[in-house]
Order: structure tokens, then C-alpha cells, then sequence
């Protein structure tokens, strides 16, 4: 599963955002700047932001955008579902009983792949913007826990 530029850029944004704001609205113009992003782009992306109750605009000289709530109670789900962003790892259409196959059957897989998109959802609801912003991520992401396959080796992650 990939995650889109999106979805990934949003999340970029509103971490700016969280970041940056100190209370006072923040121009996409300086989120641009600093994140590498289309302005247009992040105009798309906040108009989204906006309607799913994520961001709220101020108008006039020294407006922008603020978060709508704290950014501990903002999840990382909830930004990437906002941007219409689906999180999934099947061609199947979500919540049709037909497959992806041409016969309209499932794939031998596809109970594997649809529970680890349900395993990445619940990941990132599981993870809010404050957590982001905080640097409370660290663990074990990075470091392989797994046992190699017969003759296989484990590099290590430097």
C-alpha cells in the first residue's frame, strides 16, 4: 500500500500548521514555502480541511489558517479521510461483496490485504497530530523484529 501525495501532504501541512501557529493564523503561502508544496495544491487540500471541520480560515491582513481543535485531539485518520484520501490495500471496491477479479470473484489474498488496511486505519487513529508535532512516534518503526527466511539474512537498518 502506498499512501498518496495527498494524503501525505496534508498531514505535512496540518503538522506545519500545528507547529507554526502559536495561536495565530498561518498563510499557505508560508506552509508552502517551508513543506515544498503548490500553493494551489494546499489550496485544494485546505478548502477539504475546512469543510471536514479540521481547519478554520480568518480572513484579512495576517489571516490564514488555524487548527479547529487541539492538536492532540486531531487524529491522523481524520486528515487523510478529510482529503478524501481512502486508506486501502485492495482493488475492490470498499463494501462491495464483488471482487476484483474478472469472473467478480476474490483473490486468494484478499482477506490479508483487507485486514492490513483495517490495521492502518486503526494505526492512524491510533496517532493524533499532537503526537506527531511531539515526536512521540519513536519505537521500533525502522528496526526489522522478524526471523529471516531459511538462508536469509537481516540487514540491519543504520
Amino acid at each position: 500500500m502506498k499512501l498518496s501525495t495527498k494524503g501525505r501532504y496534508a498531514v505535512m501541512a496540518m503538522v506545519d500548521l500545528a507547529c507554526n501557529s502559536n495561536g495565530s493564523p498561518v498563510a499557505l503561502a508560508d506552509i508552502a514555502d517551508r513543506q515544498e508544496i503548490s500553493l494551489s495544491y494546499l489550496e485544494q487540500l485546505f478548502g477539504k480541511l475546512r469543510k471536514g471541520g479540521l481547519v478554520k480560515s480568518v480572513r484579512g491582513p495576517g489571516g490564514g489558517y488555524l487548527l479547529a481543535r487541539p492538536a492532540p485531539q486531531t487524529r491522523v485518520s481524520d486528515i487523510i479521510l478529510a482529503v478524501d484520501e481512502p486508506i486501502q490495500t485492495t482493488r475492490c471496491t470498499p463494501g462491495s461483496p464483488a471482487g476484483c477479479h474478472n469472473h467478480k470473484g476474490r483473490c486468494l489474498t484478499h482477506d490479508l490485504w483487507e485486514e492490513l488496511g483495517n490495521q492502518i486505519y486503526l494505526y492512524l487513529s491510533s496517532v493524533s497530530l499532537g503526537d506527531v508535532v511531539d515526536r512521540r512516534l519513536l519505537g521500533s518503526s525502522g528496526v526489522f523484529h522478524g526471523t529471516p527466511a531459511a538462508g536469509g539474512s537481516i540487514a540491519a537498518a543504520q
